[in-house]
């Protein structure tokens, strides 16, 4: 169980850095908050999960009541998130923002 929580852990903070770099490297608003939006609900969830499994290594009542709410958690991580990211993405297309576009002689 310590394994596999460890596992889930580290492959949720891998994700956080993926998004972190996607945030920093990609070209536009629209471009970044994707990156943001996705790296965001699926770190999150991995780690509220290997913490989960990680709690359950003393199984008794207490630590099972306890990963059942961090499953709770996971539940809305996952459908707020996502909810928020699209909110996010809508005020910005309504205030304006532009979408990248490729034009001749730019190479990033």
């Amino acid at each position: 169980m310590t394994i596999i929580g460890a596992c889930l852990l580290i492959l949720g903070l891998f994700f956080f850095l993926a998004t972190t770099i996607g945030i920093l490297r990609l070209p536009d608003f629209y471009a970044r908050m994707h990156a943001a939006g996705i790296g965001d609900s699926l770190a999150s969830v991995l780690m509220l999960l290997g913490l989960a499994v990680y709690n359950l290594h003393h199984f008794s009542g207490g630590a099972l009541v306890t990963s059942l709410k961090i499953m709770f958690v996971c539940v809305f991580v996952y459908l707020a998130s996502p909810t928020g990211t699209h909110a996010v993405i809508d005020g910005g297309f309504a205030a304006g923002a532009k979408p990248w576009t490729k034009e001749k002689g730019d190479f990033k």
